[in-house]
């Protein structure tokens, strides 16, 4: 793994304090735990030792390391997780949590067959007197609500999904039981304040801050399977996209 990118602007003790951030927030150093020495951090960085303390520095200052005359560097805080959801694929929580050593935990809130709202049923190509499958869900890591989550299925190509455990991954579920293959998702994301309703279930204020997301993904035959909406808690997530090469256009 490249910690410092030699080409990136960004000064290379940042490049390291951001690596040794994130690397305590996701739970690899553990609080009162040593971090590895100077020389050993300095070999892994490919930086000069300079560099490596003024890294340490910044995290000092910050209060999550504190230095240990004779024993060496040890972790004081593991400050709030942060978490990236990559956009360059469908992807599933729980496994982003277990890549990332959070203890993941599933909710279920509610389960059943309802009436869809009018822009479900559109994007799921169902007519007006259709019904959906509905499955409320709330995801924790450590023990902290991190997203909210509204399902919404076609009824008949998911019949029997709601006497399953639906506390895991539902991707798994429709590639595992239902031999669906998730092609292509479209989603929509914005920035917005939870309404009382959604923000008691982050133990949080009304008007907290979220990233909402709304996406529709299809099967290999271009059909839509599922909307979903979420609601990811704005102080712990990030959204993460890679680019691809800039063409000017004639």
């Amino acid at each position: 793994m490249k910690i410092v990118d030699p080409n990136n602007p960004i000064p290379k003790y940042l490049q390291i304090s951001t690596w040794l951030r994130e690397s305590i927030q996701v739970g690899r150093y553990k609080t009162d735990e040593r971090i590895p020495s100077e020389i050993e951090l300095s070999q892994m960085c490919q930086v000069n030792r300079n560099t490596l303390r003024q890294a340490i520095g910044e995290l000092t200052t910050e209060g999550l390391l504190r230095k240990v005359k004779g024993l060496g560097t040890f972790v004081s805080s593991p400050g709030p997780i942060a978490l990236r959801h990559k956009l360059n694929r469908i992807s599933s929580f729980s496994r982003e949590l277990h890549q990332a050593g959070i203890r993941e935990k599933t909710r279920l809130l509610e389960k059943g067959y309802k009436k869809p709202p009018g822009q479900v049923a559109r994007s799921l190509a169902l007519g007006a007197d259709s019904r959906v499958i509905t499955i409320r869900r709330l995801r924790t890591g450590d023990d902290i609500p991190l997203i909210y989550e509204e399902t919404y299925l076609p009824e008949d190509l998911f019949e029997g999904i709601l006497d399953m455990d639906l506390t895991g991954s539902i991707y798994e579920i429709f590639t595992n039981t239902f031999n669906v293959e998730l092609a292509r998702c479209e989603q929509t994301i914005r920035a917005v304040n939870m309404k009382k309703n959604v923000a008691s279930l982050f133990d949080l204020e009304e008007s907290a801050a979220a990233l909402y997301m709304e996406s529709v993904t299809y099967n290999d035959r271009n059909m839509p399977v599922e909307v979903l909406r979420c609601y990811f808690r704005g102080d712990k997530y990030t959204f993460e996209v890679e680019l691809g090469r800039y063409h000017l256009t004639q």
